[in-house]
């Protein structure tokens, strides 16, 4: 399929640089014994579960939908985490997942038991209280106030009886340094309750597929964990999965100046990338750079009503015209799942590129997906 024939925007994900990922991950259960799950908050894009199968133990979820989703399309093992549950959802839920994680003493009192007559294995998150991230404080679970995990000092010996593993969760697209550091602080508070426990999540945010990450790190802590307490060790990232391997694909309708040169896309921040406006996220665009490293900086923004629909301010070798594509890089994660329809904006397409280079509409949205979201 020609470029040509794609409206834009739309999102392009690449099988090739997937599989270059699974392939990593894949490697690292191997040299382990480990198993490593999709986290579908990340990526859901279920026509490529059949793939991603392959590679991964199955899914993580955080709600019903989600685990829905992952036992139906993806299979494997589906795996659950919500800091509360709903009394009229548990039920079903249950009928979809093998492992249910829950975050504090009083929900694993009120349902637990539950779980386990329906055959489930059962967890609880802990919070290690212990902070390695640097101006991310929305992604971080171990922030003061935290309402993610209990603290040890909330934590119930007398539940213990109840559980079959650990969970905990604090790391935001980082190495194995900062696990070790959590590892550390969480062995500190929780490793005595391990004994006599089948299995140990530790959570996501491990950036496993980047270049330079410190895999053989990660791999000596999975081992050492193994050893020391005989328990299965689960990795849960998102990020990893689909790392650098997707696009979304934007055309520039309109330029103009106001103290600055503007580009207005036909993508929006607001709707189709809203990290950008809540982390804040600058994406990587292809050819671009920072402002005034190269000859012509313009600001991209999007088509919407809101003022500060705005992507950013980058750099380019040439002026930006009506008609050019920006192609915004490592698109797949996260962005993809966050979309909306904010001012009645159409939903970027979704669009599968094979190993040999041919692009296929997997999805496409219209009116109906904006109008039938409300009533």
């Amino acid at each position: 399929m020609g470029e040509e024939k794609l409206r834009t925007p739309y999102f392009l994900v690449d099988e090739k640089k997937i599989r270059r990922n699974l392939e990593i991950l894949r490697e690292v259960q191997r040299k382990t014994g480990c198993k490593i799950l999709l986290a579908q908050k990340a990526f859901s894009m279920f026509s490529v579960y059949p793939l991603l199968r392959q590679f991964l133990a199955g899914t993580t979820a955080s709600g019903l939908y989600e685990a829905r989703l992952g036992c139906e399309t993806f299979g494997g093992e589906t795996h659950v985490f919500s800091p509360a549950y709903r009394e009229d959802e548990f039920e079903e839920l249950l009928s979809y997942v093998d492992d249910i994680v829950f975050n504090s003493p009083s929900q694993v009192r009120k349902f637990a038991e539950r779980a386990k007559r329906a055959g489930k294995s059962v967890g609880m998150r802990v919070n290690p209280e212990c902070s390695t991230q640097e101006g991310h404080e929305i992604y971080d679970p171990c922030a003061p106030g935290s309402r993610l995990g209990t603290t040890i000092s909330k934590f119930d010996p007398d539940l213990l009886p109840l559980l079959d593993g650990l969970h905990f969760h604090t790391l935001c697209e980082q190495d194995a340094d900062d696990l070790e550091t959590t590892v550390i602080a969480f062995e500190e508070k929780f490793g005595s309750y391990l004994c006599g426990m089948k299995w140990l999540n530790l959570g996501g945010g491990h950036h496993i597929t980047r270049e330079g990450y410190q895999i053989d790190r990660l791999i000596r802590l999975i081992e050492r964990l193994k050893k020391t307490y005989g328990v299965e060790i689960y990795l849960e990232p998102g990020e990893a999965v689909v790392l650098n391997a997707g696009e979304l694909v934007s055309t520039v309708l309109e330029t103009m100046e106001n103290g600055i040169e503007i580009a207005i896309l036909d993508a929006s921040a607001a709707c189709h990338m809203p990290d950008v406006l809540e982390m804040p996220y600058r994406p990587p665009v292809r050819g671009g750079a920072q402002p005034g490293e190269k000859k012509y900086t313009c600001r991209l923004a999007g088509p919407t009503c809101l003022a500060g629909d705005v992507i950013g301010d980058y750099s380019f070798d040439t002026e930006l015209h009506p008609g050019d594509q920006v192609i915004f890089e490592d698109m797949a994660l996260y962005t993809m799942v966050k979309t909306n329809t904010f001012n009645g904006m159409r939903l970027p397409s979704i669009v599968w590129q094979s190993e040999s280079g041919e692009k296929t509409v997997v999805r496409t949205f219209g009116y109906e997906d904006f109008k039938m979201r409300l009533s």
